[in-house]
């Protein structure tokens, strides 16, 4: 019965997702000649497949027993007096302390080679759209939730604001990735947009917008890039592998060919 649940679940959130994502890549396409079949359009369905039907508990199991830890550290009156707060400010803080992990987090990702090559698979992608969004390493997915839902975890949001949030996340992520670039004009500045992300992922590994909802960090950090047009490729540099299990095998091998390079280009100073 839970088999049949789960594979009723992954095809209704695949049909959701289409429905949502589908007529906005129609109506405002950043990249309008790309088919909804394009190359690779098999091995990102197969790591949605996977995330639904394999990972998501690994992620969310990792998750909760995080934060059960946390309930023993984080002092109760702390909690107390973060709950006195109104909803609203709880809401703002959370929001603003994960981008500044999320931020920082991001940016070690492409700077220190053992989380790069775990990054790299998401990078991998050379058509980005919203299936392209679920090509993520299972281990680098544990990372990057963790980074976000870390000030929600520490001061002690209820499960189910935890659950909204993630959910949120989530569905930000994919939008971000989309092939949709939408007039936003100067609101582009507070609010992140794909064109945004669209440029995180190109080919060159230091190319900026690590910043997650909005990307005032970019902007504050000198890491902020939006040209007016689309990158000409997305991707990384380093050699990758073509199959969904060759994905996940090869950052764990003790030799990965990301380890130990740097960026391609840009500032190679230290994140920190």
């Amino acid at each position: 019965m839970y088999v049949l649940w789960l594979l009723l679940y992954t095809v209704a959130s695949f049909v959701f997702l289409i429905v949502v994502f589908r007529p906005l890549e129609l109506l405002f396409p950043a990249k309008p000649k790309q088919p909804f079949f394009r190359p690779a359009w098999w091995l990102d369905a197969c790591f949605f497949a996977g995330q639904y039907l394999l990972w998501t508990g690994l992620v969310m199991g990792a998750l909760f027993y995080f934060r059960q830890w946390l309930d023993g550290v984080v002092p109760s009156d702390f909690r107390a007096a973060v709950a006195a707060q109104p909803l609203w400010l709880q809401i703002v803080e959370v929001v603003v302390l994960s981008d500044v992990l999320v931020y920082w987090g991001h940016r070690l990702q492409h700077r220190v080679g053992f989380l790069w090559r775990f990054h790299k698979v998401h990078h991998s992608a050379e058509h980005l759209d919203w299936l392209a969004a679920h090509r993520e390493h299972p281990l680098d997915t544990i990372y990057t939730v963790g980074l976000v839902n870390l000030p929600a975890f520490v001061l002690g949001f209820p499960l189910e604001t935890l659950a909204g949030l993630i959910a949120f996340r989530g569905l930000w992520a994919i939008y971000i990735h989309s092939n949709v670039r939408l007039p936003l004009g100067p609101i582009r500045a507070l609010v992140g947009a794909p064109e945004l992300h669209h440029w995180h992922h190109d080919l060159d590994r230091d190319a900026g917008n690590y910043a997650n909802v909005s990307p005032l960090m970019d902007i504050i950090f000198g890491t902020y890039r939006c040209p007016d047009h689309e990158p000409a490729k997305f991707g990384v540099v380093e050699p990758t592998p073509n199959s969904y299990v060759g994905h996940l095998v090869e950052p764990v091998l003790p030799f990965s060919p990301s380890i130990g390079q740097a960026p391609t280009s840009g500032d190679k100073s230290s994140p920190s």
